[in-house]
């Protein structure tokens, strides 16, 4: 049996190491193709799309600069107007002398001219010539049609005198002046020579080649004068919107793909030697394996399983071997399991029947059994925890997270209680409850600053390590864990003063008052004086407020008691003022005060609580007060109407200004313009404005510079831009087309 296993085995394994190992060379030779591929497709697009880049950007450049130059130099509208012709010239020789700085500052440019329409004109380096004899007249008459969709032109020839040589250009035309043009053209023409010598610099013949095609799929232009470019082997195109080329490269066979023979053939000696080396350590391997199997076959055989739970009809070793296995450690892990959580629930249930004074049957047996004090343990305490916005909690970590924390607050507590010389016992006696007895040989009662101290370093390391936040209620000390109960009961009745208690989350079982019963008759006394005072608007309110939290300190009032106080006080200003504006009946609405009162109760200290009352308060105290002043401020409001209404031609008129002549901050009057009239103060302004453009633009024949100054702009631009948003049309277009102004100008 020995030789027919060890050979099943080793047999068993070699169809499936040679599929293996020839996928894997196959896979390698595709892989290795595609990743050259793609890398070669990537780089030539790249190195295309660099050259597309360029073009572009100087194309692009070319045309900022042209644009730019018409735009800051005044000798062109000279031109466009006639000035330049009148006299000497000499303004008509600086345009040409600037046309040439042009030519000269941008290389691609071939020639610059400029038409101009009103005694159609056109004006070259070279001077001005008629448009009817003009060389170029054809391609100027399709440019001021506006049939041309791009920015540049298809190639085209061009010869702009008799005398020159025809050249092969791109032309761009804009309307002039800029931007709402109509008294004249310019035509800036690029040397194709120019571009077909930069897009050969940028490309290499040897490797890659590049050629450029027009939409119909004309050749414009191939590099390096390279047409014989086989069918087929264009692996990138990119098209350039700006002139409506399309660049097409790719890679040259045979150069670039020469290295992948070398790599195939070194992938078969790899494939092979692999083989070879797989089938040694195959045959290692299964010698080296069989003699440790077959020991573990004979000691199964000698066990004697039942028929259930092994299947004897099975002859296979590995199968038998593995439901042995399977078979012990299922039952091993079951029973550690099981054990694990019973000790787990019968250690936790001993806790809380101690904490609830629950008589405990052989208490001394389970105290040895769990062991959670060492002996000796004579005196005995108990602090309880509690995690602060429980439910913020339960909403920022799931569920796994949640118990892994809690298993870890547990284990830091004991480990801290025994860094201070105390034996620790923490369990979860609640959902955000968790409670730690301390257990000590020496006199507790005697240092009961050693608990205040370990709770407050607790309290620290949560907060500094886990961000969490917690409050601490340390019980008195008591003899024996039989009355632990006790001192539970203090602990977590003290929790129920952490506001008016606690110091730094940390409340002591001794500054407990002495009395249970509330005196609300003082309380609800306060509450009335707070209203009153709120209702005269009278601000000692504010006092009043520090008192009633200086009281819940003194009388140690219960966490509960506070929150119930603080809602009965705002139910009685939503009593008092809640019904005297809209203003104040949003904010006494169940959604606000929902939200209020979770913020109140999120709080985890008295301090925190106060701050958050104040603010509340001083919301509703200044809504109630402007409600009360709205009607003092109604003539304020109409007079500073009236004001703008009569200096809004004045360049100076802002909210400054307002504020300066009605003595009131400029955030102010914004905002009580905006309450009255529901509009904007800059928006009011701009309409007073462009109704007096209207009228003055179709009554009077002044230029849009001084009608701009009228207006209080100091640049006919701004004007403009600022009358064609509020109007849609450009001032000339308006005076051009007659319209006439709205209704309420002419009114007035």
């Amino acid at each position: 049996m020995k030789r027919n296993w060890s050979s099943r085995m080793m047999f068993s394994y070699f169809p499936i190491f040679l599929l293996t190992v020839s996928i894997l060379i196959f896979l390698s030779f595709l892989i290795v193709g595609e990743l050259s591929r793609s890398e070669t497709n990537k780089a030539n697009r790249i190195s295309t799309g660099y050259v597309v880049d360029t073009l572009q950007n100087a194309l692009s450049e070319v045309e900022l600069s042209v644009l730019q130059e018409m735009e800051t130099n005044h000798g062109y509208s000279d031109f466009l107007s006639g000035l330049s012709d009148e006299g000497d010239r000499t303004r008509l020789y600086s345009s040409v002398k600037d046309m040439r700085g042009v030519l000269y500052r941008n290389q691609l440019i071939d020639s610059i001219y400029i038409y101009r329409k009103w005694d159609e004109k056109v004006l070259t380096l070279n001077g001005l010539v008629d448009r009817d004899v003009f060389a170029d007249r054809d391609y100027l008459n399709q440019a001021l049609t506006g049939s041309n969709e791009r920015n540049w032109s298809d190639v085209r020839p061009l010869r702009l005198f008799n005398s020159d040589q025809t050249v092969q250009v791109i032309s761009m035309s804009r309307q002039l002046p800029l931007p709402f043009g109509a008294e004249g053209m310019i035509v800036v023409n690029l040397s194709m020579y120019r571009i077909e010598r930069m897009i050969d610099d940028m490309t290499g013949g040897q490797v890659s080649f590049m050629r450029v095609v027009d939409d119909q799929g004309d050749l414009i232009y191939a590099a390096h004068r390279e047409n014989d470019i086989p069918e087929g082997s264009v692996l990138t195109r990119i098209r350039s919107d700006n002139v409506g080329w399309t660049f097409e490269s790719g890679i040259r066979a045979g150069e670039l793909f020469a290295w992948m023979s070398v790599v195939s053939y070194l992938w078969i000696i790899i494939g092979v030697l692999t083989v070879v080396l797989g089938t040694l350590y195959i045959l290692y391997i299964t010698r080296k394996n069989y003699r440790p199997i077959k020991a573990m076959m004979n000691r199964i055989q000698a066990l004697q399983f039942r028929e259930e739970s092994l299947d004897s009809t099975s002859r296979n070793e590995l199968v038998l071997i593995d439901q042995a296995l399977e078979t012990l450690i299922n039952q091993t892990m079951d029973y550690q399991k099981q054990h694990d959580e019973n000790l787990l629930v019968q250690r936790r249930q001993l806790f809380l029947d101690l904490i609830e004074g629950e008589r405990v049957a052989f208490l001394e047996d389970k105290l040895e059994r769990f062991k959670p004090f060492a002996v000796g343990a004579v005196q005995f305490a108990y602090i309880a925890a509690e995690i602060n916005q429980y439910d913020d909690f339960r909403q920022k970590y799931p569920a796994k997270e949640q118990n892994m924390l809690k298993l870890t607050l547990m284990n830091l507590f004991q480990e801290l209680a025994g860094d201070e010389g105390l034996q620790g016992w923490a369990e979860w006696v609640s959902g955000n409850r968790i409670g730690l007895m301390i257990g000590c040989s020496e006199d507790l009662s005697a240092d009961k600053n050693m608990l205040r101290i370990l709770a407050e370093r607790c309290l620290r390391w949560v907060s500094d390590n886990l961000g969490l936040s917690l409050t601490f209620a340390v019980g008195p000390v008591v003899d024996g864990l039989d009355a632990i109960s006790k001192s539970c009961t203090v602990a977590e009745t003290a929790l129920q003063h952490k506001l008016s208690l606690g110091r730094d989350m940390v409340v002591l079982s001794d500054s407990l008052p002495d009395r249970s019963t509330l005196q609300s008759y003082k309380f609800l006394q306060m509450l009335g004086e707070i209203v009153r005072e709120f209702r005269i608007a009278d601000e000692n309110w504010r006092r009043r407020v520090d008192e009633l939290f200086v009281w819940f300190s003194e009388d140690q009032v219960k966490d509960e008691d506070i929150h119930m106080l603080l809602h009965t006080l705002i139910q009685m200003l939503d009593r008092e003022l809640g019904q005297l504006s809209d203003s104040l009946r949003r904010i006494f609405g169940e959604p606000s005060l929902q939200g209020y009162y979770s913020e109140i109760e999120a709080q985890t200290t008295l301090t925190q609580v106060q701050t958050v009352m104040l603010k509340w308060l001083a919301e509703i105290y200044r809504i109630y007060v402007s409600v009360n002043e709205s009607k003092s401020y109604r003539a304020m409001i109409s007079e500073m109407k009236i004001y703008i209404e009569e200096n809004f031609e004045n360049p100076d008129l802002s909210l400054k200004h307002l504020s300066d002549r009605f003595q009131i901050s400029g955030k102010y009057a914004s905002h009580l313009f905006k309450e009255e009239f529901n509009m904007k103060f800059v928006d009011f302004l701009t309409q007073l404005r462009m109704q007096r453009a209207e009228y003055l633009l179709a009554t009077t024949s002044d230029n849009l510079q001084d009608i701009a100054q009228k207006l209080g702009y100091t640049s006919s631009i701004t004007f403009g831009r600022v009358f064609k948003r509020v109007v849609g049309v450009t001032p000339g277009d308006y005076r051009k087309h007659r319209m006439k102004p709205g209704a309420q100008e002419s009114n007035n």
